[in-house]
């Protein structure tokens, strides 16, 4: 059994148009191994600390840490997981030792019920990881989708994505939505996916270049 855990909820706004405000959301899943998704900024080390060992955990207990994405707000506590093997974006490391997994050819096992996948369009490099906890599919998929309120206002995504992967996220987007029955983003709350959110992202792919 898989027990999602969403630590901090992440979120994203434009303070004017030179700065934004932003953090990513932090989740620990609870499976045959111990995953933390998303490490959040340097600047939340303790904070992140304190939010393991209130669920029994300690950073020596993580057995994988995934970072959807290599951006400074998703990868800042890295290094507090020492044990860990790291997956950040196709990249996975233990220690000096890189692996040659081509998670963007297959997706990477983690466990029973939690895998890692390709889900460019952010980045290029981005990964979704996919827990699947009695009958239930979880989609965390770091800045693939910003968060909810992005299904229905598109410019959310796009602004802050990749121009060139425009149709390639969009396409990714649908997919994912499709898999999964929630949709933990990046810097947003988790919610449930919808038929409506559905077919407003079918959409959204005729009218995307």
């Amino acid at each position: 059994m898989c027990e999602i855990f969403v630590l901090f909820d992440g979120y994203s706004r434009q303070i004017n148009n030179k700065i934004m405000e932003a953090n990513c959301t932090c989740t620990l899943i609870k499976a045959q191994k111990n995953i933390i998704v998303d490490t959040m900024t340097a600047w939340d080390r303790s904070r992140l600390e304190d939010a393991l060992l209130r669920h029994g955990i300690l950073p020596s207990n993580i057995h994988y840490v995934v970072c959807t994405h290599s951006h400074a707000d998703h990868i800042g506590n890295n290094n507090l997981f020492t044990n860990a093997e790291h997956i950040v974006g196709y990249s996975v490391q233990q220690k000096t030792s890189f692996y040659d997994k081509q998670i963007e050819q297959e997706d990477y096992i983690l466990c029973k019920g939690v895998r890692v996948t390709a889900t460019p369009g952010h980045t290029h490099e981005d990964v979704t990881v996919l827990v699947e906890n009695d009958s239930v599919k979880y989609a965390l998929t770091g800045d693939l989708f910003e968060k909810e309120e992005d299904i229905t206002n598109p410019a959310l995504w796009q602004n802050l994505g990749t121009l060139q992967l425009r149709k390639v996220q969009a396409l990714t987007r649908l997919r994912i939505l499709k898999y999964a029955d929630w949709i933990i983003p990046g810097h947003g709350a988790m919610f449930k996916k919808t038929s409506v959110q559905v077919a407003f992202l079918e959409k959204q792919i005729l009218e995307t270049t």
